[in-house]
C-alpha cells in the first residue's frame, strides 16, 4: 500500500464483524478482546488508542485472505486505494 492510501478501519469493522450493536473502540476491544498487555499509557489516550486500533487492524485483516479482499471492504469508493481507482507510484 503506497503513500496516501485510506484504511477505513470503522468500515472494516462494520464489514468483518458484522451486526455488532456498536463499532466504537470499546466495543470492538470486548468483541475482538486483542493483547493489549503492551500498550502504552492507558484507554482514552492517544498513544493507546492508536495502539489497540493497530491491534484490531491485524486481528481483522487477519480474517480475509487477501490484501485485495481487506481493501475491497476497506477503502471507501473515491479514496485513494479504492479498488476502481487506476493504479499510480503514490
Amino acid at each position: 500500500m503506497g503513500a496516501g492510501r485510506v484504511i477505513d478501519t470503522l468500515r472494516l469493522a462494520n464489514a468483518t464483524y458484522a451486526n455488532l450493536p456498536s463499532y466504537g473502540l470499546d466495543a470492538l476491544i470486548e468483541h475482538v478482546q486483542p493483547d493489549l498487555s503492551a500498550a502504552p499509557a492507558r484507554r482514552h489516550r492517544a498513544t493507546y488508542d492508536a495502539y489497540a486500533t493497530a491491534q484490531l487492524l491485524v486481528a481483522m485483516a487477519s480474517c480475509y485472505e487477501t490484501w485485495d479482499q481487506l481493501v475491497a471492504v476497506a477503502v471507501p469508493p473515491g479514496m485513494p486505494g479504492a479498488p476502481d481507482e487506476a493504479p499510480t507510484l503514490w
